[in-house]
């Protein structure tokens, strides 16, 4: 039987909530992964050492051995230097928001007046901590990424030792955008290597599937696969597993966001494995997210086998992508 064999995944943007639904969920990406850079946009959000002290060790609580690793974030507000410092030995980066643009970012960035953000972003560059962005505007929701190409350019063009990953891209103007600018890197969610907008809304809704920022077209999900599956050394996979209760999903007003953690690698290997690409997988999964940011994650084996897998219908309340699907690919062990 085949099998495939990784060593420490990592997903570089990762949901965990808290409360008990970290409880739930926590576990289930400790099981596969090495590590994740943990999301800050919590109800308050994380955005004092204090508040990222108390996280971590929330979520060390939640998961059941000490083989994962919390990369840490704080939400960027205009910090100043002597803060940074203080609060530098504890995170891995800072998350960035456009005001309202997703879940829980309402205190997010308003205006990208560089001039303003200089003596925040200018420590950060000084000290090597990456910014993550959340790259939208609040256009018409196929344009959003697109449009935020011009404020990716202000940044990396002001600040071009700043480290800056577009998180979760999924156009091809986003893919171009890597080769123009030596400090952009950028993740890559496992659901944008799958679907189109017509995954999501061309038949019936499919809530499951509804996410922000949205999947988008044809040629558009072309750009993404060949820069993933090529492993590009500046693109590295984030899963921005984004799990909800599933009222919350079946709902009117559907929350945004795909419940992918638990069946990452496995997808990831059938889609791999479909272009004959699973020796790229290692880069795209592990290798490239080392490099880029500079971690050393504790030593995991994660072997997968081609066998199917049927996903649960959901996970403590929260429905996964493709609940009820068989994939091609299984987790056999874990070391």
């Amino acid at each position: 039987m085949k099998s495939h064999t990784l060593l420490m995944p990592l997903d570089m943007h990762l949901h965990l909530r808290d409360a008990v639904m970290l409880e739930n969920v926590a576990p289930l990406s400790a099981y596969s992964f090495s590590g994740a850079i943990v999301m800050p946009n919590l109800v308050p959000p994380v955005e004092t050492a204090e508040d990222v002290i108390a996280y971590k060790a929330r979520i060390m609580a939640a998961v059941p051995n000490d083989s994962f690793e919390p990369y840490m974030t704080l939400f960027y507000k205009n910090y100043n230097k002597a803060f940074l410092e203080s609060v530098a030995d504890e995170i891995t980066a800072i998350k960035l928001y456009p005001a309202g643009i997703t879940t829980n970012s309402e205190g997010g960035i308003s205006s990208f007046d560089v001039e303003e953000m200089r003596p925040t972003l200018q420590a950060m560059s000084d000290m090597e901590i990456p910014l993550c962005v959340h790259g939208e505007t609040d256009g018409f929701v196929m344009d959003r990424e697109a449009e935020f190409m011009s404020i990716y350019e202000l940044l990396a063009s002001n600040f071009p030792k700043l480290k800056i990953i577009m998180e979760h891209i999924t156009t091809k103007e986003a893919v171009d955008m890597l080769d123009k600018f030596d400090n952009l890197y950028a993740t890559i969610t496992v659901h944008h290597l799958i679907l189109t907008l017509d995954d999501v809304v061309g038949g019936m809704m499919k809530p499951h599937l509804f996410c922000k920022p949205i999947a988008k077209r044809p040629e558009d999900l072309d750009a993404l696969l060949s820069v993933a599956l090529a492993a590009h050394p500046k693109v590295m996979f984030g899963s921005d597993s984004a799990p909800h209760p599933q009222h919350k999903k079946e709902s009117c007003g559907c929350a945004a966001g795909i419940f992918t953690a638990p069946i990452a690698l496995q997808l990831l290997c059938e889609i791999f494995e479909q272009f004959d690409k699973l020796d790229n997988l290692q880069a795209f999964v592990s290798d490239n997210a080392q490099s880029i940011y500079g971690i050393c994650p504790e030593f995991k084996e994660v072997t997968l086998e081609k066998r199917p897998f049927v996903v649960p219908e959901n996970y403590s309340g929260v429905v996964p992508m493709y609940a009820g699907e068989t994939l091609s690919w299984a987790i056999e062990n874990v070391d």
